[in-house]
């Protein structure tokens, strides 16, 4: 069976953009394959946080995760930190990984331009990224188009690693859903939705109520044409809301742009549809106590440990290491 890895970061609030660009596809790919999905709580070490706040956060997203769909018996939902192989492969993985490769990783040159203090975590994280992948043989990665950049240079570090050392690791393959996969800022539609910037009335966060979200997309930001078509390189605004109307209905954009004459209608039937797609996601939300959800990290942290420990003696094996 195909296995499938992905993660989330626990820090923010989780948006319609993660949604949309990962967490809808991580629901049906649990059911096409051996599905790994990990809560990856050192990542969110790459900027400053507070005391506390990543183990709260961690406890957010495995709430929201579980929420969504994910079957926590039929899939591997466990926390990053909690399997200690991560972080030793992680180091191997620095290894054969070139400077200049971390140097035009796009996020790291976004990020470090934001923030007064850059740390060398967050030069190195892609290095992480690839041994959380590589660690568990992942064949397929469910992931959005920003995210592409990373997997390349995973797949670029899995096959270094196996010209030096022989055939190790699997090399891993990406998939990017076809509708909705880069879900835009409303109010600034030529940036992606981000947890990460400071755009409350463009973000559409999973636990706004039913009128904030049609607050949000009653304001969202077209343009002055008031030509309803899929463009999304000269109409963004309009092209979002087409590609997150689609996303909710599982239709093409370009089909749905038929439908429409006029902005305001589009804003409305897509505000709707956000609504009723999160109003379950929201009702399991509120059902789920702390310590169901703990349990079920502890046992998907067993599960994946299974997989990781023979992956990293394999490595240990390969590179030479004294054992």
């Amino acid at each position: 069976m195909t296995r499938v890895f992905s993660g989330i970061q626990p820090s923010g609030t989780i948006h319609l953009g993660n949604y949309v660009g990962a967490l809808m596809n991580w629901v049906k790919m649990q059911d096409e394959a051996d599905a790994i999905y990990c809560i990856v709580d050192l990542h969110a070490l790459t900027l400053p946080q507070e005391p506390g706040e990543i183990a709260q956060g961690t406890i957010d997203a495995a709430r929201v995760l579980l929420a969504v769909g994910i079957d926590p018996e039929g899939s591997t939902l466990f926390v990053q930190s909690h399997v200690r192989e991560h972080n030793e492969l992680n180091w191997i993985m620095q290894t054969v990984t070139a400077y200049g490769e971390l140097g035009r990783m796009t996020q790291f040159k976004d990020k470090s331009e934001r923030n007064v203090f850059t740390s060398a975590s967050l030069f190195t994280y892609p290095a992480l990224q690839a041994a959380d992948i590589l660690l568990y043989d992942t064949d397929v990665v469910p992931v959005g188009d920003d995210q592409r950049q990373h997997l390349e240079l995973t797949r670029d570090v899995a096959a270094r690693f196996n010209s030096r050392y022989g055939d190790t690791l699997v090399v891993p393959e990406h998939r990017i859903p076809p509708s909705g996969a880069r879900v835009m800022d409303l109010q600034n539609p030529e940036n992606k939705m981000s947890k990460s910037l400071d755009s409350p009335a463009g973000t559409v966060n999973i636990d706004d109520t039913p009128a904030q979200i049609a607050k949000k997309f009653k304001r969202a930001v077209t343009d002055n044409d008031n030509e309803v078509r899929y463009d999304p390189a000269s109409k963004p605004g309009v092209s979002n809301l087409l590609s997150i109307l689609g996303a909710m209905t599982d239709t093409e954009p370009e089909t749905l742009a038929e439908s429409y004459t006029q902005y305001g209608q589009l804003k409305v039937d897509t505000a709707e549809a956000v609504i009723e797609k999160i109003r379950p996601i929201q009702e399991r939300w509120e059902a789920l106590d702390e310590a169901t959800i703990k349990a079920h990290l502890e046992n998907g942290a067993n599960k994946a440990r299974a997989v990781a420990q023979p992956v990293m003696q394999r490595v240990r094996d390969a590179v030479g290491l004294y054992q």
